[in-house]
């Protein structure tokens, strides 16, 4: 096990990747792939790479800015999601503050899954992902 890591300038084609895998292969749009959000900042960074590692799927993706990582789960609804996150807190023996979305509940393609999480992380969790407007910026695909 262990996931799949892309450079941050690859975040938003990753999902771009992820939607349309989604559409051609989930035709009843159920949660198709879920974003985990997670803010690793008081865990020390030899902890974070072998707890993904062990974690996570082959089929898994992450990116990461900073402290701040960012997991596209395919096939993975907000509950195994979860689950993801519990593993987490179990290994790092602490929370984590973190929020998830699903595509499509959350937003139809990359630009509304980024402003989601964007607003949904400085909403509940204060924290400003303002950089995530460079690619907000960008036109949609």
């Amino acid at each position: 096990m262990a996931g799949v890591h892309f450079t941050f300038n690859n975040f938003k084609a990753l999902l771009e990747l992820n939607i349309g895998i989604s559409q051609r292969l989930d035709e009843n749009r159920a949660e198709s792939f879920t974003l985990l959000y997670c803010d690793f900042s008081d865990v020390a960074t030899d902890n974070i790479t072998q707890s993904l590692a062990t974690t996570l799927r082959s089929s898994d993706s992450i990116v990461n800015y900073d402290m701040d990582y960012y997991f596209v789960l395919p096939y993975t609804d907000k509950y195994g999601a979860e689950v993801v996150k519990q593993i987490f807190e179990d290994i790092f023996e602490k929370p984590i503050p973190g929020f998830l979305i699903s595509y499509p509940v959350d937003g139809e393609n990359a630009n509304e899954l980024l402003e989601t999480i964007q607003n949904s992380v400085a909403l509940f969790l204060k924290n400003d992902l303002n950089y995530l407007d460079r690619f907000l910026d960008e036109e949609n695909v």
